[in-house]
């Protein structure tokens, strides 16, 4: 079996696979405070719960965003599984070329839902990830990541005027049901959730035009396909999105383990 692990910015998501088929997820708050005998009795007991005996787990690949814990999860797979990760950084097998002008900048998040976009949909692509950040990514039909756009989340930004006002509130991100509202919360999340609606959909039609004019495809016949949190808040008001994909992250992890099985042991021989 493989254990996959996903660290962004707010949350660690760990799923457990058997060949091809997710056996079940679990999120955890991302918290660089922990140790790694924290994560790995967090991690094993939910496994155990599963039915998982933690000697089934063959391999682990993990993406992290937050370095410092990236260090105490290698620490925690080799003190709980005896085993050295795969991480998804410069140098695994992708499938992907990545036309960064610096491809060491490139988020191992965004990789990771590029793969899995590619493989799974393929043609021309925006894959849109609503999370700590709302990232846009565009990748062709021959598997080139040509570029995109970084943005704060809805969270992040619910998070700042909250951290940097007097007296707004912290609001619960939820739909208001109308745009012009009468009172501070209400008004709050209608400019915080409509106005990423027009965000989203003003930076499609954008990186359609000069996708189109760049690859010499009509508009149309690029999808957008959407993961993350608050992607299914963020569809639920406009017609940009065409696929909502909540597994794209931990399947591409688990795409990008089959392409790369071994490269663990080679990194223990070079350590």
């Amino acid at each position: 079996m493989l254990l996959a692990i996903d660290v962004g910015n707010t949350n660690l998501v760990v799923g457990v696979f058997e060949g091809s088929k997710l056996i079940e997820s679990w999120r955890l708050a991302t918290d660089n405070r922990r140790s790694a005998d924290e994560y790995g009795t967090m991690i094993e007991s939910m496994i155990i719960r599963e039915g998982i005996k933690p000697s089934e787990i063959d391999d682990i690949i993990i993406s992290s965003v937050v370095p410092s814990i990236l260090f105490t999860l290698e620490h925690m797979c080799l003190k709980f599984y005896n085993k050295n990760p795969i991480v998804v950084e410069q140098g695994i097998k992708t499938g992907i070329k990545n036309k960064y002008e610096n491809p060491k900048q490139l988020g191992s998040d965004r990789i990771v839902n590029c793969v899995a976009a590619h493989q799974r949909y393929g043609g021309n692509l925006i894959v849109i990830d609503f999370g700590t950040a709302t990232t846009l990514s565009c990748v062709t039909s021959d598997g080139e990541f040509i570029g995109g756009a970084i943005a704060p989340g809805l969270k992040t930004q619910a998070a700042a005027l909250f951290e940097h006002t007097a007296k707004l509130p912290n609001v619960d991100l939820e739909l208001p049901g109308k745009f012009i509202c009468r009172n501070t919360t209400e008004s709050m999340q209608s400019g915080l959730i409509y106005g990423h609606m027009g965000f989203t959909e003003y930076m499609v039609a954008g990186f359609k035009k000069e996708m189109s004019e760049n690859l010499g495809c009509k508009p149309e016949e690029i999808k957008v396909i959407a993961t993350g949190g608050m992607a299914t808040m963020v569809e639920s008001g406009i017609d940009c999105i065409d696929v909502i994909d909540r597994r794209l992250t931990l399947d591409g992890l688990q795409m990008l383990h089959e392409k790369n099985k071994g490269l663990n042991k080679k990194r223990i021989l070079q350590d």
